[in-house]
């Protein structure tokens, strides 16, 4: 199992980092971190730490952007990129119209994103993306690019996207919420296992009653697409595994 996308380095965390890590170590193949603008040096700590289980990815967040400045975005993106050799991906990045709503900002989020683009393609390192009600311009902007690996992370945009999406090379990851959605359940029933990943956004978007979420519940999105598709568990988990290994170049 390995759990594409969390943030370990959130405050939230900090007392049961470690007690979490090893717990997920008893299940999980890896886990890939991602550092937003403030703890990016804290991402790439625990993975020197835990490494070939931890993997890092930093990125600038849509909704960190409008509260930073030039110079602070600046300073973000130099950053990433004089640490690309240890991390695994450029992400999360993209766009988000649910949180972002003022027009000029977001044309201020989509310059910032195609910088991280640029750095991605600079670095040879695929991207993870954000795309919360921004789908078809995140999947747009993408696609001009020019880069060629992209995971659409936490999907939540319609079916024919997220065909074209597939066709176009690209992956699509489902949290733990599956269970909740339509979509992700169409998805996850019907998309062809070989451009799926899993993940959990923790410690966000817990799918039980505990309020925070965790890496190894990604065995709750494992076990719902095998139920879906009426196929064993092991076969989702080997293949999935083997799609996120391929896709970040893990050891």
């Amino acid at each position: 199992m390995i759990d594409i996308h969390c943030h370990l380095a959130f405050p939230g965390l900090d007392e049961i980092k470690d007690k979490v890590i090893l717990e997920s170590k008893k299940s999980m193949r890896a886990i890939i971190t991602c550092g937003l603008s403030g703890n990016y040096k804290q991402t790439l700590e625990l993975a020197k730490k835990y490494s070939e289980f931890i993997y890092a990815s930093l990125g600038i967040h849509p909704e960190d952007i409008i509260n930073m400045n030039d110079e602070n975005v600046e300073k973000d993106l130099e950053f990433i990129r004089n640490n690309a050799d240890d991390i695994v991906a450029v992400g999360e990045i993209g766009l988000d119209y649910s949180w972002v709503t003022d027009s000029k900002k977001n044309e201020r989020c989509k310059e910032i994103f195609v910088k991280c683009l640029d750095i991605a393609k600079e670095t040879n390192l695929p991207v993870i993306l954000h795309s919360r009600k921004a789908e078809e311009d995140v999947f747009k902007i993408v696609n001009e690019s020019g880069v060629k690996k992209a995971v659409f992370h936490h999907y939540s945009g319609n079916m024919t996207l997220a065909n074209q999406i597939i066709e176009n090379g690209y992956y699509i990851s489902i949290p733990t919420i599956i269970g909740t959605s339509k979509n992700l359940k169409k998805i996850g029933k019907n998309f062809p296992l070989e451009k799926l990943m899993t993940e959990t956004d923790s410690p966000f978007n817990s799918p039980t009653k505990e309020k925070t979420n965790y890496p190894y519940n990604v065995k709750l999105t494992l076990m719902e697409i095998a139920e879906l598709r009426g196929i064993p568990f092991e076969t989702v988990d080997a293949i999935t595994t083997d799609n996120a290994i391929k896709f970040f170049n893990l050891a």
